[in-house]
């Protein structure tokens, strides 16, 4: 038997019930388009946050509060609070006889409140951080300039604003010298940064940067950070600045069991492994959820292709009694279930991709470096998985076809 005669029944079976197989091919089409969707998305996204936090430096240390283990992530990323980190750690890190290839540090916090000038109030997020951000962060000022250590921890209520935060309380003014409020008390606006664009998640141009111990005591009532960095003088000592950066917390903390550590120090290739590890995992889940809609359609498939066969009796028994084996009627309905995948398969991706591309315009139009990324092996998983459920779910009509007695077909009306 040829290959082409099952292909030709199949498509005339195919086309005389158009609107079945029309409903019956959707299923694959919606579980097909679903895996490449979320695969994609996957991979952009997970794109994003390896190159914002590659942007930031190769030699740069994390210091967050709460243990982690080395291969997850720290406590706080699950929103448990600890306070434990202090500004006095980060000086005593940047001390030379503690960690002698440390050059700058920053510390963090974050709040969020009501930013005020004139008639314009919008609700903006704030992070407190200090003088030595610009260099840690390697950003640039296109106005002004950013606030001092002298600044910093005589709590001056300066404020660094971000391009978009910039432009949404004064529009078309000059900032510069400005005073507006945030959370009811007064800043005077002495710098603005040049456009960043999106970092993560967020957008860092609508951000407001203020004094660290400001932010601290007199916004959000803490003595504590959020996390710190460090900027380490070359990438090639990163590993053992990382081990002098541990053992002075130790002491500081008067921890004796590294078991015991309530902080979690990081590089940035600690970092990227980390978040790698995360998101695939995420990516993946997030396909096997998709995935699940292709074995609703695969089940979708068999019930078909068993409504086909009990139609189909006499034409089975007309085969076999002029000669058709047991495997011709299997494989003809076995290849007609998987050209019903496959059909469903390839529109499937398609629209999969052509999804997946608008995704990413409209992710790129809201200021996020977003790459759009189709991967061979998303397109072959779709493929094969599709062609596996045509077989999986058309076996069992096939071999119930297959089995139907030529006496009986014939007299089947």
């Amino acid at each position: 038997m040829k290959l082409s005669s099952p292909i030709k029944i199949s498509y005339k079976n195919l086309m005389a019930a158009k609107f079945r197989s029309f409903l019956t091919v959707l299923g694959i089409i919606i579980g097909v388009a679903s895996v490449i969707i979320v695969m994609a998305i996957g991979e952009s996204a997970q794109q994003l946050i390896i190159d914002q936090v590659q942007g930031i430096g190769v030699n740069l240390i994390g210091v967050l509060p709460g243990a982690a283990s080395d291969k997850g992530p720290p406590a706080s990323v699950f929103g448990i609070v600890t306070t434990t980190l202090k500004i006095d750690d980060m000086n005593a890190i940047l001390e030379k006889r503690n960690v002698p290839n440390a050059v700058a540090a920053s510390g963090y916090v974050s709040g969020s409140a009501v930013a005020k000038y004139e008639s314009n109030s919008p609700t903006t997020s704030y992070q407190g951080v200090s003088a030595s951000f610009p260099n840690i962060e390697k950003v640039e000022l296109g106005a002004g300039r950013f606030f001092t250590s002298a600044e910093d921890s005589g709590l001056a209520r300066v404020a660094v604003l971000g391009a978009a935060r910039a432009e949404d309380l004064f529009g078309n003014q000059d900032p510069i010298g400005k005073v507006f409020t945030l959370k009811d008390t007064n800043f005077t606006v002495i710098g603005v940064f040049d456009k960043r664009g999106s970092s993560g998640f967020s957008n860092t141009d609508e951000l407001v940067y203020i004094p660290l111990q400001t932010a601290q005591k007199l916004m959000l009532g803490i003595d504590y950070l959020n996390f710190m960095r460090i900027e380490i003088d070359s990438s090639d000592n990163v590993d053992r600045a990382t081990a002098d950066v541990k053992l002075t917390l130790r002491e500081r903390h008067r921890i004796a069991d590294p078991s015991d550590d309530d902080f979690s120090v990081r590089s940035t290739a600690q970092a990227l492994s980390t978040i790698t590890n995360v998101t695939n995992i995420l990516k993946y889940f997030l396909t096997g959820i998709a995935a699940i809609s292709l074995l609703v359609g695969g089940i979708g498939i068999m019930n078909i292709m068993l409504i086909s066969v009990q139609q189909r009796i006499r034409e089975v028994g007309l085969r076999k009694a002029v000669g058709a084996r047991r495997r011709h009627i299997i494989v003809q309905f076995l290849i007609e279930s998987i050209f019903i995948t496959l059909i469903g398969g390839i529109i499937g991706i398609i629209l999969g991709i052509m999804i997946a591309f608008l995704a990413a315009v409209i992710i790129n139009s809201l200021g996020y470096d977003w790459k759009f990324m189709i991967t061979a092996s998303s397109i072959l998983v779709a493929t094969s998985v599709s062609i596996i459920i045509g077989v999986i779910f058309g076996l069992y009509p096939a071999r119930k076809a297959a089995r139907i007695s030529p006496m009986e077909a014939l007299r089947y009306e």
